[in-house]
């Protein structure tokens, strides 16, 4: 009976690497936009995701997007080809299981030192997307302090769609990235016994900022409240938000860990990457947990996430009593750290191809930007930053969104990206704000190649695809949600607009900039077609 058991279980793993062996084959585009939840789906008439992205780089589309999502660039398609042509050596020299795991691994120290991190100062746990982190991040901190635990979710209105639903250990899709299929809302087996969570807003239902007094009130009062009734608590703070917003402020975080040290365990929502390599070591030599991501600032292809672990904390990780059943479909072995034996032992074999060259791609991009010398990298963003604001003062229909103040002196940990990088305006038309559904019919409209539908004159504005932030919500206005659009700077304008040349430096940068007054000159056009039959016709099937 032992031997038919022990027989059945080498014929399921032989299987498993041969169907492995077999995908690693399949077309590169497939296996970027795989090993992922729904929304990498490419919807098969339009050819793009749904953030209107490709697997396969673009380069006639105008892309200022980096604060949801941007397509692959040539550069970073060349290292996933080549990281899969190295992979099916590996495989053939030592099966597919042990490469796989063995690349992974490599990958792990490959991220810290992009991110001027020592081998020994954090843990890398990979993950399919943002996301899927925040479900890593529940399951540790619930192993980690027990439960009932509570999820205080700093800057809710600014994060990603799916928090609140990963917040209470929830699907937060209706597939995971092993393509299990699973409701949407309904509970994770194992994770959302005994969790509750409580959303906190940076703006008010008017769609106006809160004082930085007023949020960090309203995060000590959330945070002693949970404690008071017997829980203990998740801060997921924001660094930074879609808007680029930080919250709550660095006296508040001192005051909970000085008050709570024992209670409290802070997860950091740093899937932008906005933040200086300082300030990332910072938080996690404060204890943090901080979530990651190489495709936003880093225009790595959408998604790659990770979740950066203190080291001194892993061995209460590797000692996980019990292991979320419904978790098994969202992580895998390789996801987890070599050095947590324990931990990783009991998740199941399965290698997620997609999620690894899109890694792959990501870390190409990560590499390239930090080869940048720091004084470009910083003129790069600051003239970038200067000519995007005078473009949207001198347009007619964009009102710039204020930044968020911070105090003097905090940027001193962030490098070159204490420079502004997301720009969200509104959009006025006659007398009002576009609304949000509005700001959803002109996004979708601004990636469509309108050329074929216009009249001659107006092709030239038409023809462009554009890219840039998605709409996000601000309040109501006139009794209807109103949006902002956002335009992004993002690691790829530094790395193609760096020359040894001045010269041809500067000109790269107006090169970007040119394409910056495109993207206002087809927003201005769309604007002024908006309730036309035209535009309905651009926007159908996007």
């Amino acid at each position: 009976m032992a031997e038919q058991v022990a027989e059945k279980a080498i014929w399921r793993d032989q299987s498993r690497s041969a169907s492995t062996m077999a995908e690693l084959f399949a077309p590169l585009d497939r296996l970027l936009s795989g090993g992922g939840d729904p929304r990498l789906t490419i919807n098969p008439a339009s050819g793009v995701n749904e953030y209107g992205c490709q697997p396969f780089p673009c380069p006639d589309t105008l892309s200022f997007s980096s604060s949801t999502a941007t397509s692959i660039s040539p550069r970073a398609y060349d290292r996933a080809r080549e990281a899969r042509d190295s992979m099916m050596q590996s495989a053939i020299a030592v099966g597919i299981d042990a490469a796989f795991d063995a690349r992974v691994e490599a990958m792990r120290d490959e991220l810290k030192t992009c991110l001027g991190l020592s081998r020994t100062q954090a843990d890398v746990v990979f993950s399919p997307s943002g996301t899927d982190a925040q479900l890593q991040a529940l399951f540790l901190t619930r192993a980690r302090l027990g439960d009932p635990l509570t999820t205080i979710i700093v800057a809710a209105d600014q994060t990603g769609s799916g928090t609140v639903n990963t917040a209470r250990g929830n699907h937060f899709s209706a597939a995971t990235a092993s393509g299990s299929p699973v409701r949407k809302g309904e509970p994770i087996a194992g994770l959302a016994h005994r969790v509750d969570s409580i959303a906190l807003r940076l703006f008010d239902e008017a769609g106006d900022s809160r004082p930085q007094a007023a949020s960090d009130a309203m995060v000590l009062d959330a945070v002693e409240s949970a404690i008071a009734n017997g829980s203990h608590v998740l801060l997921q703070v924001m660094d930074s938000s879609k808007f680029g917003w930080r919250a709550p402020s660095e006296q508040c975080l001192d005051e909970i860990s000085m008050r709570w040290p024992d209670q409290v365990q802070v997860v950091v929502d740093a899937c932008q990457m906005r933040l200086g390599r300082t300030r990332l070591r910072k938080y996690l030599d404060r204890g943090y947990l901080v979530i990651v991501t190489g495709s936003k600032f880093f225009t790595g292809p959408p998604f790659s996430g990770a979740l950066l672990v203190p080291s001194a904390l892993a061995p209460d990780f590797d000692a996980a009593a019990e292991i979320a059943p419904g978790l098994l479909e969202y992580t895998s072995r390789s996801d987890w750290p070599k050095n947590w034996p324990g931990l990783r032992s009991r998740f199941p074999i399965r290698a997620n191809l997609g999620q690894w060259l899109r890694w792959e791609a990501a870390l190409e991009e990560i590499r390239a930007y930090y080869a940048v010398p720091d004084e470009f990298r910083l003129k790069a963003l600051m003239t970038f930053g200067e000519g995007v604001e005078w473009m949207i003062a001198s347009s007619p229909s964009l009102r710039l969104l204020p930044p968020q103040q911070r105090p003097d002196g905090e940027g001193a940990d962030d490098d070159e990206l204490s420079q502004r990088t997301i720009f969200p305006f509104v959009i006025r038309h006659g007398d009002r704000v576009l609304s949000l559904e509005q700001c959803k019919k002109l996004y979708r409209a601004l990636a469509r190649d309108a050329a074929d539908m216009v009249s001659a004159d107006a092709a030239v504005v038409a023809a462009k695809p554009c890219l840039i932030g998605q709409p996000v919500a601000l309040g109501c206005g006139e009794g209807q949600p109103v949006a902002a659009l956002r335009i992004c700077a993002g690691a790829r304008l530094v790395t193609e607009a760096w020359s040894t040349d001045p010269d041809t430096a500067r000109a790269n940068l107006q090169r970007e900039l040119g394409q910056v007054g495109a993207v206002v000159a087809k927003i201005e056009w769309l604007l002024a077609h908006i309730d036309s039959p035209e535009l309905a016709e651009v926007c159908h099937g996007v």
